[in-house]
C-alpha cells in the first residue's frame, strides 16, 4: 500500500485523556517520524502535532482512535509521498 506523510493535529482539553493518547501513539510508534506537544496552561490545553509516515488506512485509523477518546480534538492532513 503507497505511504502518505501525514501531519496530525490534536486538542486534548481533558487531562486525564493524556494516557489514552500517550498509550495509543505508543502503539504506532515505528510509524511516527516526529512529535510536538505544547502544554498551554493559560486556556487548560494541551496542543499536540504528530508527523507519522504510514499507509492512508493507517492514518485514518490512528487519527480516528484518538478522535474517540474523551476531550480530544483531532485533525488530520496527508499527502503522498
Amino acid at each position: 500500500m503507497e505511504e502518505k506523510i501525514a501531519i496530525i493535529g490534536l486538542f486534548v482539553r481533558d487531562i486525564t485523556s493524556a494516557n489514552a493518547v500517550n498509550e495509543l501513539l505508543h502503539k504506532y510508534a515505528d510509524k511516527i517520524v516526529g512529535r510536538m506537544g505544547i502544554p498551554y496552561r493559560d486556556e487548560s490545553l494541551n496542543i499536540i502535532s504528530v508527523i507519522i509516515k504510514a499507509s492512508g488506512d493507517e492514518i485514518a485509523a490512528l487519527s480516528g482512535s484518538l478522535g474517540r477518546i474523551p476531550g480530544v480534538t483531532v485533525k488530520a492532513m496527508q499527502t503522498p509521498l
